[in-house]
């Protein structure tokens, strides 16, 4: 820069000090022997004769300690010039937020700390009684179930979930005891009467024929209990869900027209009317061969009660909501407490006990509906009638 450009510079520095209100620009400007030419700093300092142009200094001003951030400039011709600012103010400014910002993240985790121990102990005990409820659960207490709150949050609805779970295992536990009991019970007489009927040919049979005699009904003994495992294994595999892969679109109407045409001849020869009211078209989703079964089960049951005479009445109507297949008869019917337990497992009323049976008739029908996400319904055919007759509905969802 030539020797005439100085003056400019100079003149240049005293109208920015002028203008800086704040009193935070910092300038120097040195001749070549050292005198100062403009500038609001005193001397040259140390630290500005050094390799590198940005330096960092403590500054006294107005006898408080500052510091500034200065740039060294050579003008050439031996002129120096430094242009910095006083940033203590901005330092003192960072230093607060620094402070503000570590007292508030402190702060923060203090209320984090203290907010997740609310919250473990809130958690710990809203789950302490499903917690101790699993645990008698598992040491073998099945009558225990989580008790409720009344806050209806995810806790109750969680605690509903698992208890209506244990209410069902229980009830398949119970079924389980129920079926083993019923199975040991209603299984031992035939067992014991063929083998007795064996034993007594075998020790008084005279003749080829006798022994034959003896030796078939022994075989009709073991396919009725044949027949009853089979039952009991159709029903468990029904309750499994594992026949709900073959469900598809049918047409049941053609299939219980069927069962009508060969129930009719066997309701002709028993001396009893079959009456048939069934729509052109029953259109559902399911197992063809397990509706069709549920079906002939309700017109074994019906008609095996129905004295001679009387009338067992096949219908089905077909809703936007529903599809339901009734079977009614004109037999002595069913209590209300026998109806509750109509479903169960070898249960079989005290009027029935008389009449050939396993006492699994309806566990099926029962469990056909629940696999079609159905319903089976008991109800009077003649309310307030001597015999009352019973008529079972099969309420299934519409396709």
């Amino acid at each position: 820069m030539s020797v005439r450009g100085i003056p400019a510079v100079a003149a240049a520095i005293e109208d920015r000090m002028a203008v800086d209100v704040q009193n935070e620009t910092l300038y120097l400007l040195l001749a070549p022997d050292g005198a100062r030419l403009a500038g609001n700093l005193s001397a040259w300092p140390s630290e500005a004769s050094g390799e590198f142009p940005w330096i960092r200094i403590p500054l006294q001003r107005d006898g408080a300690v500052s510091e500034a951030r200065l740039f060294r400039l050579e003008l050439g011709g031996g002129h120096r010039l430094l242009v910095g600012r006083d940033v203590a103010e901005k330092l003192r400014l960072r230093g607060l937020l620094s402070e503000g910002i570590a007292w508030a993240a402190s702060a923060s985790a203090a209320f984090a700390v203290l907010g997740a121990w609310l919250l473990r102990r809130s958690l710990e005990r809203r789950l302490n009684p499903i917690y101790r409820t699993a645990r008698a659960i598992s040491a073998g207490d099945l009558t225990r179930r989580v008790p409720l709150s009344e806050r209806d949050d995810e806790f109750d609805k969680l605690g509903i979930t698992m208890n209506a779970m244990l209410d069902r295992i229980a009830q398949l536990m119970e079924g389980v005891r129920g079926v083993s009991d019923a199975i040991a019970h209603d299984l031992r007489t035939p067992i014991a009467r063929a083998r007795a009927k064996l034993e007594e040919s075998l020790h008084a049979a005279h003749d080829e024929d006798s022994l034959r005699a003896a030796v078939e009904q022994g075989i009709a003994d073991l396919d009725a209990i044949a027949r009853v495992f089979q039952a009991v294994l159709r029903i468990a595999e029904v309750e499994a869900g594992a026949r709900r892969a073959a469900f598809a679109p049918t047409d049941l109407a053609p299939v219980l027209a069927d069962i009508a045409e060969l129930y009719g001849a066997s309701a002709e020869a028993r001396e009893q009317h079959l009456a048939v009211d069934l729509p052109e078209s029953l259109d559902l989703v399911g197992d063809r061969d397990l509706l069709a079964q549920a079906v002939v089960n309700l017109l074994d049951n019906a008609l095996k009660f129905t004295p001679e005479g009387g009338t067992v009445r096949l219908s089905a109507r077909l809703s936007e909501a529903h599809a339901e297949i009734e079977v009614a008869d004109d037999g002595p019917g069913m209590p209300d407490a026998d109806r509750r337990r109509a479903g169960e497992r070898f249960f079989r009323a005290d009027a029935a006990r008389t009449t050939p049976g396993s006492g699994l008739g309806l566990s099926l029908v029962r469990a056909v509906a629940s696999l079609h996400r159905g319903e089976l319904l008991l109800r009077d055919t003649h309310p307030d009638a001597a015999s009352p007759g019973l008529t079972a509905t099969l309420r299934l969802p519409a396709a």
